[in-house]
């Protein structure tokens, strides 16, 4: 088969691959139909995080179920199904509760099953991981494009609302006008929040989160953008979406919040060397909670949502290409040109 492989910064290649094969009873086999590069998946390719050369990559699949081991019971070959960014047992302590991305078997795309942006992909603990999509949605494209964020970014930024506390008739503010971001503010209008403030610095980007329920955008930078966010929140909001992960974000998210406040932080946080904004949080008691999505916990009820038609998070995807055009569209999301990148290969 073919499949994306990392062969050091800049530099992802389409290159063929065995095929995966069922090893254990509880894996299935499932050939990608869609899939999507991430923002973090630029973490590597502008050498920023350690990946080993020839590694596949990609953690966000769509697909149709091939085969399956003799102990999967819930998804069977011919299912049209998509998975979270963290492969869950389902079983253990963690995932019993919803913590799914700490998953005591601590297996994860591209190193256990193989990367999602290829043709087929092996997925381990098939019943925890895999989600399927109703009959009746199998192929319908327009709901499966809108399906597909919850593998990742839309479980994300509603992990960013539900940690900051947004409610209804809420103010909140969404730190970073990337797909997470924008998922973060479609979010916050599906919890009912009454204003949302979205701050970045891209102005096609701002454009989205508008159409997603933006009252307000801030384009500015620095202390200039600081400034006017509390002057639209006369004072700061209560509930903070940092989408980011970068130590300006993060300051900022801190400088935003009202006292007594809370951010719901999702952006890893890479190059955060500087804990100059926790003493910022603690002299106005803001609460800090989140941390990496436990997308597996949120995707059936977005799912519904998504299904009934009330939530479309599909206008991220601002490029599609082919699974040959995987490099082109790394390099598309590297210098801005693209929010979030689809890869279609039915």
């Amino acid at each position: 088969m073919e499949a994306a492989i990392f062969r050091g910064p800049g530099d992802v290649r389409i290159e063929t691959t065995p095929d995966p094969e069922i090893e254990a009873s509880t894996d299935a086999v499932v050939r990608i139909t869609h899939t999507a590069i991430c923002g973090s998946d630029l973490w590597f390719y502008r050498g920023e995080r350690d990946l080993s050369e020839g590694s596949p990559i990609g953690h966000e699949p769509m697909g149709v179920v091939e085969a399956v081991g003799d102990d999967v019971r819930h998804v069977e070959p011919g299912d049209r199904v998509l998975a979270p960014f963290s492969i869950s047992c389902g079983e253990c302590e963690f995932c019993r509760k919803g913590l799914y991305t700490s998953c005591a078997r601590d297996l994860s795309w591209g190193e256990d099953g193989g990367g999602a942006q290829g043709e087929k992909v092996r997925a381990p603990y098939a019943d925890g991981t895999l989600v399927r999509v109703p009959d009746r949605y199998a192929n319908d494209e327009d709901a499966l494009e809108a399906l597909l964020p919850l593998t990742d970014v839309m479980g994300t930024g509603h992990h960013a609302a539900v940690s900051a506390g947004v409610g209804a008739g809420d103010t909140a503010v969404v730190v970073g006008d990337g797909a997470v971001g924008l998922c973060g503010v479609l979010a916050a209008q599906r919890l009912g929040a009454e204003r949302i403030v979205a701050m970045g610095h891209h102005e096609d980007r701002l454009d989205i989160a508008e159409s997603f329920g933006a009252t307000e955008v801030v384009s500015a930078r620095g202390e200039d953008a600081i400034e006017e966010a509390r002057e639209l929140t006369a004072g700061g909001a209560n509930h903070v979406l940092e989408c980011v992960g970068a130590e300006s974000s993060m300051e900022t998210a801190a400088a935003v919040a009202r006292p007594g406040g809370t951010i719901g932080y999702v952006g890893v946080p890479l190059g955060v060397e500087s804990t100059g904004f926790l003493g910022t949080m603690f002299g106005k008691n803001v609460s800090l909670q989140g941390g990496v999505a436990p997308v597996r916990a949120y995707i059936d009820e977005l799912m519904a949502d998504v299904l009934q038609g009330t939530l479309d998070p599909s206008p991220i995807f601002t490029k599609t290409v082919g699974l040959d055009g995987v490099p082109e569209g790394y390099r598309a999301m590297d210098e801005r040109e693209a929010v979030k990148v689809m890869v279609k290969l039915d």
